[in-house]
């Protein structure tokens, strides 16, 4: 992990997964009283790759923030189940529910600000946090959404074309397929059978931010060279039409795979939490 470590980390997997999705809560050496906060990752990453490598975890702990750290099916040091629903966006959700339960998170209370909980979801990780808080309108305190969209980019992905790839190295013809595919391929930790079952349960439950949005106040954050960029202000549009506040913060010379190194995008978020 890059920076500065302090507290400890305690390590469970959630019940009635098998293979369990692995949760890691991390304690900071000197508590600020707030309400833990929850990170989740983006396709084909890790926790430890999203947000320890990049110093988040540190950085939260530096300001007293307790940590809830999850790797999604087929992730990281999570396994990968058999089963298709486990990598259902439903499913997922009551894993984060039930992995905030397990580590301590009360329902929100009135003047009480260690209630509820805080979410950081980046890519893929912003709609599961888009979702959830939409869902989990008792818990959920703040939302800050990196990298995120209006629509599913794994909506398109050619999954047989995949398939095909891998069992004879069939070209890709579809070039968002094909970046995707081999950003997976990339690291070892990764399922690649695990990930392509994820696609597929995130084909059947399609996502439409619309549908169903969170009654909470949301940093929208992107760098300037991402495509997603431009989805913000649709986004931001929907949560004020819910009676929602919305921030947008722009990174200048940041995409889509380096904005979340960047430590204005840190200061911003802890910033944005801490009320």
């Amino acid at each position: 992990m890059s920076g500065r470590h302090t507290g400890q980390q305690h390590a469970h997997t959630v019940e009635g997964t098998d293979p369990q999705m692995y949760v890691a809560v991390h304690e900071p050496a000197a508590d600020a009283g707030l309400r833990a906060v929850l990170l989740l990752h983006g396709f084909s990453s890790s926790s430890k790759l999203n947000w320890e490598d990049t110093g988040w975890v540190s950085a939260l702990l530096d300001a007293g923030r307790r940590v809830i750290t999850v790797d999604l099916p087929g992730h990281g040091r999570s396994g990968a189940p058999e089963d298709m629903d486990s990598y259902s966006p439903s499913r997922i959700r009551a894993d984060l529910l039930q992995a905030a339960f397990d580590a301590g998170v009360r329902p929100l209370q009135d003047g009480d600000p260690s209630s509820g909980l805080d979410v950081v979801g980046y890519s893929l990780g912003s709609r599961l946090a888009w979702e959830f808080a939409a869902t989990q309108p008792e818990l959920v305190h703040r939302l800050v959404l990196g990298g995120p969209n209006d629509s599913d980019p794994l909506a398109n992905f050619d999954l047989r074309a995949a398939q095909d790839y891998l069992a004879d190295g069939t070209p890709i013809s579809d070039e968002s397929t094909a970046q995707l595919l081999k950003m997976a391929l990339l690291l070892p930790s990764n399922n690649i059978f695990a990930l392509l079952s994820l696609v597929e349960a995130i084909k059947a439950e399609p996502y439409d931010p619309a549908e169903a949005v969170p009654h909470v106040p949301m940093l929208l954050v992107a760098g300037d060279k991402d495509e997603r960029a431009g989805t913000l202000p649709r986004l931001a549009e929907l949560a004020r039409g819910a009676g929602s506040m919305a921030e947008q913060l722009i990174l200048p010379g940041r995409n889509h795979t380096n904005a979340i190194t960047s430590r204005a995008f840190k200061q911003a978020a802890i910033s944005f939490l801490a009320a």
